[in-house]
């Protein structure tokens, strides 16, 4: 056997399993030192080392002067080097040679750990973020549910943020990792990969109980006037993670600059506060306009296109039983990045346009069919309203030994890490008296003994509810009984649930593939918009529409009946689309709307036929 490829074979454990922790090669056998890791050398050992590998003292001059030491030679780019003076050719190829060397020693030999993944395969995980894992804050994902309340209609939607974090994380690493595998000159150094993975790993820290109903539903109506998203928190949840378990050391071990290079994980997360932006033309700190490009990764605020969405797109669907349209491998095989007046920016293929159509088509249908559903939206509208009963009563302790209520905790990071979907099962089971309003609604649920759907409807376009207007609908109803009901059956606004939901592809009424740069096949470099008349007549016209759904909280039959009159009667006044079942459960109201008795099957039968006869006309 040759020598080389002894070298190759790994070592086996006394069981001859080799695991994938254990691979990489020694950096004793690079550097020349068994007790010695690279990342430790100074200065002069770094000197010492790079000369054995053919350089010449004179070339190493610049090492000294600019004091480059083991843990930051895996960082440096071609790039950095002229900057430092390096500008020879055959110096410069050497020395990244050397780097190249060195970065993969300091890497592969560190204890990496894998995740066997249902939705990505075996996914391996830097050590740094490991020791983010291997925390308090961010173990706390493991008890909240990605989809919140839809759980309780779709019994595969078991995931939790946890495994989503890590999801994203992988999906982060790979995208930067392509882009710098494509596009050395893009100076994409070992610095912003980790930050980029970090910031994937750490982006939904924030999130409060059940999700989305936390900041969506009950922050809203437990804090009236505070302006609060999960983003802010999880740049909170951030920096209490670093600091409750020390983790400046590791970051500074692993070549990070904390002051710069945190700044732009929090950046990634969350965009600049109004304060903080400084520049209005370039607001963010922590990586100049020539890597603009890195902030359209996890969370990209121009097009919505972002690894956090192909995660969830793909874990979502798996666990709803969906289909999931949208191949997010295309996407990063066709990557590039290209300049855009002063901005760097992701494109794509111009072919994958169609792709991207269907990436927000599937975010539609989920909406439609899962996150907005019927049934778990009033089953989250009913936790909402248990959490609202208890929140005076719940005390939890905080930093100092504060104590803080459900709502408040979000003000304190130690306490907010207490704060899980754990809350619910801890109402559910309390026999405290004080408890009692809010512990009956939750049996409720657990009963199916939920609030009745009256229906669904839409108004025409152009007149849309606004949010100042939700507070008066529950009475327009009450005052929109009809004629035909008795005048026993009295329903009041309090008897109703109204939900407005704005559907729309992420960016409200604009086409999210308006903002999307695309490259061509005859030249790479430069970057083109795709408008919708350029794919297909057969693309949606509108992006965005809003449906309005009404619940009952009555159980009786004779009062259920009459409340879906009253919201038949309701939609007739405004203009409103016909509910699907309007002339089943309404059949002495429905005819009395003049645009609501279209025959569209005739019509379109007439259509055709007039179309039909004009073709043979036009054939003699």
């Amino acid at each position: 056997m040759s020598n080389a490829l002894k070298r190759a074979r790994p070592t086996s454990s006394p069981d001859g399993f080799q695991t994938p922790q254990k691979r990489g090669v020694p950096a004793a056998d690079l550097a020349g030192s068994v007790s010695l890791h690279p990342r430790s050398w100074d200065t002069e050992q770094l000197c010492a080392f790079l000369q054995t590998q053919g350089l010449e003292a004179a070339e190493l001059q610049c090492f000294r002067e600019h004091k480059i030491t083991g843990s930051t030679v895996p960082y440096l780019t071609e790039s950095h080097l002229e900057k430092m003076g390096i500008c020879a050719v055959g110096v410069k190829q050497k020395l990244l040679i050397c780097v190249r060397k060195l970065a993969q020693s300091q890497s592969y030999t560190e204890i990496t750990k894998v995740f066997n993944d249902p939705i990505h395969g075996h996914i391996e995980m830097h050590p740094l973020l490991v020791r983010i894992i291997d925390t308090p804050q961010f173990q706390r994902l493991r008890y909240i549910k990605q989809l919140g309340g839809t759980y309780y209609v779709f019994p595969g939607a078991s995931h939790n943020r946890f495994e989503h974090s890590l999801g994203v994380s992988h999906l982060a690493g790979r995208l930067v990792q392509a882009l710098q595998e494509r596009q050395p000159e893009l100076n994409i150094d070992q610095r912003d990969i980790l930050c980029v993975q970090i910031a994937g790993l750490c982006h939904d820290l924030g999130h409060g109980p059940f999700s989305h109903m936390f900041d969506g539903r009950f922050i809203p109506l437990a804090r009236p006037g505070l302006t609060w998203k999960h983003e802010q928190a999880s740049v909170q949840m951030f920096e209490h993670l670093i600091d409750s378990n020390n983790l400046k050391p590791d970051m500074e071990q692993y070549g990070l600059k904390l002051d710069e290079d945190i700044h732009f994980i929090k950046e990634q997360i969350a965009s600049p506060v109004e304060e903080e932006r400084g520049d209005k033309e370039w607001p963010y700190h922590g990586r100049s306009k020539n890597k603009s490009f890195l902030y359209e990764i996890v969370a990209n605020k121009t097009s919505g296109i972002d690894v956090d969405k192909w995660d969830y797109f793909a874990r979502d669907c798996h666990h709803l039983g969906i289909q999931n349209n949208f191949d997010y491998e295309r996407f990063i095989k066709f990557a590039r990045v290209c300049q855009v007046k002063d901005m760097m920016h992701i494109c794509t293929r111009d072919k994958e346009v169609g792709n991207l159509y269907d990436m927000f088509h599937t975010r539609n249908c989920l909406h439609r069919r899962a996150y907005q559903h019927k049934v778990s939206n009033i089953i989250e509208t009913m936790i909402t309203d248990a959490f609202l009963k208890a929140d005076p009563h719940i005390k939890i302790k905080g930093s100092g030994g504060k104590v803080f209520q459900i709502s408040t905790a979000l003000e304190d990071m130690q306490a907010y890490t207490k704060l899980t979907d754990e809350i619910f099962l801890k109402i559910l089971h309390s026999d405290e008296p004080e408890l009692s309003d809010a512990r009956e609604i939750l049996c409720k649920i657990q009963q199916r003994d939920l609030f009745k759907c009256l229906g669904e409807t839409q108004p025409p376009e152009g007149k849309e509810i606004k949010k100042e207007d939700y507070d008066g609908l529950c009475a327009e109803i009450v005052n929109s009984k009809p004629k035909t009901i008795s005048e026993d059956v009295e329903l009041k606004a309090e008897d109703f649930i109204v939900h407005v939901i704005d559907m729309d592809y992420g960016m409200k009424k604009r086409n999210p593939i308006n903002s999307v740069r695309f490259y061509c096949k005859t030249d790479i470099t430069q970057a083109v918009k795709i408008t919708r008349e350029q794919v297909s007549k057969l693309l949606p016209e509108k992006f965005a529409e809003q449906l309005i759904r009404v619940y009952c909280k009555k159980k009786d039959a004779k009062i259920i009946e009459a409340a879906t009159k009253y919201f038949i009667q309701w939609c007739m006044d405004k203009d409103f689309t016909k509910p699907r079942d309007g002339d089943v459960v309404a059949p002495e109201l429905t005819p009395m709307k003049k645009g609501w008795n279209k025959d569209d099957e005739n019509q379109d039968s007439n259509r055709n036929s007039s179309g039909l006869k004009c073709k043979v006309n036009l054939n003699f």
